[in-house]
């Protein structure tokens, strides 16, 4: 199940939806640990990411 979804996907695709999902879950830890404008401003970035992917996705 897990090798037809990479496929379908893509490798590229799921590496960073695996580092958006980081991105998220450090952001929250540093959130949540007292670091709040260090954490707003890591979150932008998985917005950023997901963004550039459709960008490249519906680009051809």
């Amino acid at each position: 199940m897990l090798k037809n979804f990479i496929r379908s996907v893509g490798v590229i695709n799921v590496i960073l939806l695996l580092v958006v999902l980081s991105i998220i879950v450090v952001s929250e830890y540093m959130y949540l640990t007292g670091n709040k404008l260090d954490a707003i401003f890591i979150a932008f970035w998985a917005p950023t990411i997901l963004g550039f992917m459709n960008y490249f996705k519906f680009r051809k």
